[in-house]
């Protein structure tokens, strides 16, 4: 028996057989499916606690890539059943992100191009900002870290006997930690604001990193937000575009 159990704007998944079948619509394009298989194979390669992928092929017409189902329950919601464990549950987060940061994967592709692109193709602001922030983005040192690039609680699950896995590797580069860091205080601000700053500090404490050198880049991962076109973001994203210096 086939089970849906999401869906999004490209792909429905369904749990079949013991497996979990990531089922692309019709309208995406073949490299879609091939370039997220692609991805998280290599992050499999890692040693990384993610679900290993069986196959990738055309099944009743459609991309599809079946993976192993973990069964458990995600990060969000046992923050939202155990809300006396936040400050618990947002330091195991960051632990398992600085693991992450740990890895190396060569073949991964850059950061810094991933996010030159998103803020080159920019329509919500003009050629005089994205030149300033392109600037910045050239300027930072460049690091080859494994940055999983959508790290948030939605996306590490947590088995019943207590196994951690993570998942949704499709935005994954090599990269500056710290940038991969703004990218994930950015989706706290947004879903869990009382957590955020709380976990950029422990971050910053943890790894004997400047606040401000964080700081530096979220008008960068800010813009680079901008282009997933999510209405309910754009003020908090637009708001951080302005500011330059912080104490």
């Amino acid at each position: 028996m086939k089970k849906l159990i999401s869906s999004s704007a490209t792909v429905d998944v369904y749990l079949e057989d013991g497996m979990v079948s990531k089922v692309f619509h019709e309208d995406s394009p073949k490299t879609m499916a091939l370039f997220e298989a692609l991805t998280h194979a290599r992050i499999e390669e890692t040693g990384l606690p993610v679900p290993k992928i069986y196959e990738v092929g055309i099944f009743d017409g459609k991309w599809t890539i079946k993976m192993e189902y973990v069964e458990g329950r995600t990060l969000a919601q046992l923050m939202q059943e155990n809300p006396d464990k936040i400050d618990e549950y947002i330091e195991k987060m960051l632990d398992l992100q600085l693991e992450v940061h740990t890895k190396r994967s060569p073949l991964l592709n850059k950061l810094k191009d991933q996010l030159h692109t998103k803020i080159q193709n920019l329509d919500e602001i003009d050629d005089v900002k994205k030149y300033d922030l392109l600037t910045r983005l050239d300027s930072i040192k460049k690091h080859n870290k494994v940055c999983h690039g959508n790290f948030s609680p939605e996306n590490i699950l947590i088995t019943n006997d207590g196994k951690t896995y993570i998942v949704d590797w499709v935005a994954a580069t090599q990269g500056n930690a710290s940038a991969d860091v703004g990218k994930t205080y950015l989706l706290l601000a947004l879903d869990y604001p009382q957590s955020a700053e709380k976990y950029l500090n422990l971050f910053c404490q943890k790894t004997n990193t400047s606040k401000k050198y964080v700081q530096e880049w979220l008008p960068i991962v800010a813009a680079a937000q901008l282009a997933e076109k999510k209405a309910e973001e754009k003020d908090l994203c637009m708001r951080w575009l302005d500011v330059v210096d912080y104490e």
